[in-house]
């Protein structure tokens, strides 16, 4: 089992999407898939049509109590442990209280036997259920979008993940994903080139191509069951094929 947790400080870089379909295009693939979402907005939740969770279902009870794992909820042919508002609370329980940051890494060890990948759709912060995710990471994904807001959150980034190898000097950063790019905008083209100049290893650009990506949460499906076969569909193919290459997965990208 990989846990692989996409992380960006700053929202809007698009993990949520990434999490959600790249672990469907993995769970499809044949492996067996966990997501676990910590942001408390639970938009991963949300975009897979999953409603009415109760705290005790997310990994409050892990983090807060150093409980197991709770029973995660099937939904397309994922496991998925979800999230929802009263998650934030766990923000201040866990402050104070020594290896909870931890708890998570140590309940993932249980479930070993279940699962051939997870990933966790860390929060757009930098509190205690970010560095829950991360320090539960085999490998860490970093979505960036190609805009400047991209450029001005890298050493934010940076000096996150300084502290975090304190803790935990194994962790990595397996792969940076340019996101929303639109190669007909010369911007878009200044800052990709910028992050290829900067960063490695770095993924194909994620294309903007909104509505799909948009339709498709508000239906409360992965892209590959609202559109299979569309533009966006084969988008999240390349990426997933440039991030099970990254961590080590075996993925075979079916035909479109």
């Amino acid at each position: 089992m990989i846990t692989i947790t996409v992380f960006n400080h700053a929202g809007g870089a698009g993990k949520t999407s990434l999490t959600l379909n790249v672990g469907h295009e993995l769970a499809t693939s044949g492996l067996r898939v966990l997501l676990i979402d910590l942001d408390p907005q639970a938009n991963l939740t949300g975009w897979l049509g999953v409603t009415g969770v109760q705290r005790d279902q997310t990994v409050y009870p892990v983090a807060v109590e150093g409980l197991p794992l709770p029973e995660p909820i099937r939904v397309y042919g994922l496991d998925l442990l979800p999230a929802q508002v009263g998650l934030a609370v766990a923000e201040g329980q866990m402050m104070g209280r020594v290896g909870a940051q931890g708890r998570l890494r140590r309940a993932l060890q249980d479930v070993t036997d279940r699962y051939d990948v997870v990933m966790i759709d860390s929060p757009p912060s930098l509190g205690q259920l970010a560095i829950l995710g991360a320090l539960a990471a085999d490998r860490m994904i970093v979505p960036v979008p190609t805009r400047q807001k991209g450029i001005d959150a890298l050493p934010g980034l940076q000096g996150a993940f300084a502290e975090y190898r304190e803790v935990r000097p194994d962790l990595t950063v397996a792969l940076y994903v340019p996101t929303l790019y639109d190669a007909r905008r010369l911007h878009d083209r200044e800052v990709l080139a910028d992050l290829e100049q900067h960063l490695s290893p770095i993924a194909t650009p994620v294309p903007q191509r909104e509505a799909v990506w948009l339709d498709s949460t508000a239906q409360g499906a992965p892209v590959g069951v609202y559109a299979p076969g569309s533009p966006v569909h084969s988008d999240i193919k390349t990426l997933t094929a440039d991030v099970a290459r990254a961590v080590g997965l075996t993925y075979a990208r079916s035909p479109i």
